[in-house]
């Protein structure tokens, strides 16, 4: 009887540890983006308040925080479609100063000369070396992921998108993203695809009032 407790105690503990956890993805939050920066995004840097209530959110209830950031060699072909940003290793690439990132997990992408990489799921950790976005996502048993950030049109559309493809139930964060709107109409038109693909959209409130 008292083995069949104990190994019912171990089950047990095995479970918890592997309940499904969710994830909050804040995508290329960085200087370059930010009003003043290289490719700056109409009003950027207002994404970052909505963002650091959500990472405090997510800290309290052990999700996994993620923040990507683009991670350019100075060589990139990508520079023959936008102009130069966010180059490794200069102040354009670091994040916003004000984003309370401090102990998320980093995932650099588009780290290769021919590499666009706008979904963070290009990306990797350990500064590019390590696991893929996905593989770290499943070693810590995420099963549904919050997207925030820049830009609305581009990396933020591509990385839920892919999200979306590699089985995560997502949401977009609608009032912590922000859209290059190179056309007028870009970013809601990007919206209304993720919603196609089956993405939720919800505001930062919505999810801090549970």
């Amino acid at each position: 009887m008292t083995f069949s407790n104990d190994r019912s105690r171990i089950e047990e503990s095995d479970h918890q540890v592997q309940q499904p956890r969710k994830a909050l993805i804040v995508v290329d939050v960085q200087n370059d983006f930010c009003p003043g920066g290289a490719l700056a995004v109409g009003k950027g840097d207002e994404v970052v308040a909505p963002l650091n209530k959500m990472i405090t959110y997510a800290e309290e209830h052990d999700w996994v925080v993620v923040v990507s950031r683009d991670w350019h060699p100075s060589n990139s072909k990508h520079f023959q479609k936008w102009p130069p940003h966010c180059i490794q290793n200069t102040p354009g690439a670091r994040f916003h100063h004000q984003l309370d990132y401090h102990g998320a997990e980093v995932i650099s992408k588009a780290m290769g000369d021919n590499e666009d990489g706008y979904s963070a799921f290009d990306g990797f950790t350990r500064d590019g070396q390590g696991m893929s976005l996905e593989e770290f996502l499943s070693e810590n048993d995420v099963s549904e992921v919050y997207v925030g950030g820049l830009a609305t049109d581009y990396c933020v559309k591509a990385t839920a998108i892919d999200s979306v493809y590699r089985g995560f139930r997502t949401h977009l964060l609608i009032d912590a993203c922000r859209a290059v709107d190179a056309k007028d109409g870009d970013g809601e038109r990007a919206i209304n695809e993720m919603k196609s693909e089956g993405i939720d959209l919800m505001t930062t409130e919505e999810v801090l009032r549970g």
